[in-house]
């Protein structure tokens, strides 16, 4: 009984196993600042959701030449996300919008 007990116990947990959805990965990237404004804001969101994320880099900022490694753990199984760049110039805002594949692309330049 005892064998059997297991054999059953051991399928149950093989098809509980084998019924949970994939996890998505989370996608890493580097970014760098190639112009010459502070960058003050990131933003991304899967291509077709409407609005912004949350801004990806908090209290930070990411001054002209540096580079920063970035994570979006944000659980979806998408590639394409749509990015948006706040640049502080003086007493102005300056936006810039792309949109990548971010499970190809390794590292990103923004550029003026």
């Amino acid at each position: 009984m005892t064998t059997k007990a297991s054999i059953a116990g051991a399928l149950l947990v093989s098809v509980t196993f084998l019924s949970n959805p994939a996890q998505a990965e989370d996608l890493v990237f580097t970014l760098k600042n190639g112009t010459q404004s502070v960058l003050t804001r990131f933003y991304t969101s899967p291509v077709g959701v409407s609005d912004w994320e949350g801004d990806v880099f908090g209290e930070q900022v990411l001054s002209p030449g540096e580079t920063i490694e970035l994570t979006i753990a944000d659980g979806r199984d998408v590639c394409d996300y749509d990015l948006r760049f706040e640049f502080e110039e003086g007493s102005d805002l300056a936006t810039t919008e792309d949109k990548q594949n971010l499970c190809e692309m390794g590292s990103y330049t923004i550029h003026e």
